[in-house]
């Protein structure tokens, strides 16, 4: 699979909660986040990174410019208003194929990233449309709820609470059909990730998912607090 990392966000609550550097700068388990997310997507196998970038935060450019990562690795840099902009940005610089997409604030325990990136990688050879990294953890303010009866493939996404709580995690298995149904939203004026995968289950394709423990998702400064405590705390 190709690797593509959105990370075209202004991290407007970590700037609002006194930390100004860029969300894929922040220093996660002793590195920039976006340097994390590259080393992991190279030890999973990737055969192709991508990362969507903001184009005004150039530091972002410059530290990726800097480094090499083992697969190629191309920059796109974007002015975009959502994550699914963004995403389809990026996507529209990543090699024909499946990819595994990722959102620059999340974070995981390696084994959990190795065991997503597995089974995405097998959902979309079985014939899914989208994968979902999931997790009974909820800490956002505006998570996005599945319904998965049985823990099987994913029936319905809601903004509302459902029962047993399970949330996404801002980790994505694209098929090729769903690449070129993400930029047929975007055309059609759908502005909201969460929408377009609302739409992949209304049209009844098959959403697959796969559940980890937690995801972390950094949004403010305490989720960033608890993100590097909680990865200190796996290393002592």
């Amino acid at each position: 699979m190709h690797g593509l990392i959105l990370a075209g966000g202004e991290g407007s609550r970590l700037a609002a909660g006194g930390i100004t550097l860029p969300k894929p700068l922040v220093q996660v388990g002793g590195k920039p986040q976006i340097v994390a997310l590259l080393d992991t997507f190279a030890a999973l196998g990737c055969s192709s990174v991508t990362c969507a970038v903001r184009a005004d935060f150039p530091a972002i450019r410059r530290l990726l410019d800097g480094r090499r990562f083992g697969p190629p690795l191309t920059v796109v840099e974007c002015r975009t208003p959502s994550s699914l902009h963004t995403l389809v940005e990026g996507l529209g610089a990543v090699p024909a194929g499946p990819v595994f997409c990722s959102m620059v604030d999340t974070v995981m325990r390696p084994e959990d990233w190795a065991t997503v990136y597995a089974a995405a990688e097998r959902h979309l050879a079985e014939g899914a449309d989208v994968v979902l990294a999931v997790t009974p953890y909820v800490d956002d303010e505006a998570p996005v709820y599945v319904s998965r009866p049985g823990g099987g493939d994913v029936c319905a996404v809601s903004d509302e609470p459902l029962a047993p709580p399970c949330v996404t995690g801002g980790v994505y298995g694209l098929s090729t059909p769903a690449r070129l149904a993400a930029a047929d939203a975007v055309a059609r004026g759908v502005h909201k990730m969460r929408a377009f995968l609302k739409q992949r289950v209304a049209d009844g394709r098959r959403v697959a998912a796969v559940e980890v423990s937690r995801i972390i998702d950094i949004d403010r400064p305490s989720d960033l607090q608890h993100a590097n405590a909680w990865l200190a705390a796996r290393q002592a």
